[in-house]
């Protein structure tokens, strides 16, 4: 949009004047053609006057042009309206003009045989026309003329308000998408904050002070860790690593005989981007289901592979042997790992959850390579 363009106007002024002088160059140009193929003489004279009418025809339209731009941001029905009915004395003054210069300024003859009549008025005369007919005929031509341009002006303008629409229900819609992404991370910290506090709990009843208070410098460095970053921004796959490290470090207060820990993850893969604390709620899902529930050591593993163009993340415990119908993953930290993944890739990402053979769980991210694997 040019500068001369208000906030509140569709359609600028440089673009509407040349709209104008485009159709009105094409009115001189059509009807030039017409009489160079009837073969009519004063090809000069005639092109000079029709240039005087399109002079007019530019002023009678960017008048007209004005009564629109009014109406710019009114209805469609109400710019359609302002159009057809704009039109109608400016297509009386055109035709004004239009006789005036043909027929009053300085009559000349359209026929080369001067029987056939010396000028346009001796024709008009012999046809019985008034001067109002005249006026009449004209203004019909000019009006279905200037309807044509303003309808080409509503239209470019209607074509930029559905543009600016967009634009706005697409802003929306990021915004919406920002703000469900906020809210689902945020939904993380919470949840773990309830789990391990439980926890602390425990350690605090059982008299284990030492364990209580390695266990909250621990989730000090966690949540200074966690929080410092932008929900919206994806952290590396090492950063990400050590998030879970450092949660894997308090629970290990907690099941200092139970938990064992392995991360097997390439270094070329270290670069990738991924979700922030995107494998928190995996892992927090094994510590609940495969440590908490046996008296055995119980080892989880945390692996990443590139596989094409996606980046397979998988979580994987030993613990005991579940139910079929603990398979599907219907827990907060499982559907906010799905709701996560739909919200910022679509169906780009998916989160599959198994039983591991001989006891344990699986659960498995597909994401996109954030970039190319280099060899």
């Amino acid at each position: 949009m040019d500068k001369s363009t208000p906030r509140n106007a569709l359609i600028g002024h440089q673009m509407a004047l040349l709209t104008i002088i485009g159709f009105w160059a094409f009115y001189a140009l059509i009807l030039s053609l017409r009489a160079a193929l009837l073969d009519f003489p004063a090809q000069a004279v005639l092109f000079e006057r029709r240039l005087m009418v399109g002079l007019v025809g530019v002023l009678v339209t960017w008048i007209l042009y004005f009564g629109l731009r009014i109406a710019g941001r009114q209805s469609l029905s109400s710019r359609v309206s302002v159009a057809f009915i704009g039109a109608i004395p400016c297509a009386i003054v055109l035709a004004s003009a239009n006789f005036y210069i043909f027929n009053l300024y300085d009559p000349i003859s359209l026929f080369k045989d001067p029987s056939l009549g010396r000028t346009v008025e001796d024709l008009k005369v012999q046809l019985g026309l008034s001067f109002w007919q005249e006026i009449a005929d004209i203004s019909v031509t000019h009006y279905f003329f200037l309807i044509a341009w303003s309808s080409l002006y509503v239209a470019i303008g209607y074509a930029r308000e559905v543009q600016e629409a967009e634009r706005k229900t697409s802003r929306f819609a990021q915004a919406a998408q920002d703000a469900e992404l906020r809210s689902l991370r945020y939904q993380v910290n919470p949840h773990f904050l309830f789990n391990t506090l439980n926890s602390l709990s425990s350690l605090v009843l059982t008299g284990k002070p030492k364990e209580a208070e390695a266990m909250i410098q621990n989730l000090s460095n966690f949540y200074r860790t966690s929080l410092s970053s932008d929900p919206l921004e994806d952290v590396t796959l090492a950063e990400e690593v050590e998030l879970q490290r450092l949660y894997l470090e308090i629970e290990s207060v907690r099941y200092p005989k139970r938990l064992r820990v392995k991360i097997n993850i390439p270094d070329a893969l270290m670069g990738q981007h991924v979700p922030a604390l995107i494998l928190q709620p995996l892992v927090e899902n094994a510590i609940k289901y495969g440590v908490s529930r046996t008296t055995r050591p119980v080892e989880i593993i945390i692996n990443a592979k590139s596989e094409g163009d996606v980046l397979v993340l998988c979580v994987i415990d030993d613990g005991e042997v579940m139910d079929a119908d603990h398979v599907g993953g219907s827990g907060i930290g499982l559907a906010n790992v799905r709701d996560r993944l739909e919200a910022r890739y679509r169906s780009a990402a998916r989160l599959d959850t198994k039983l591991a053979d001989g006891g344990g769980f699986v659960a498995m991210l597909t994401l996109p390579l954030s970039h190319r694997i280099t060899a």
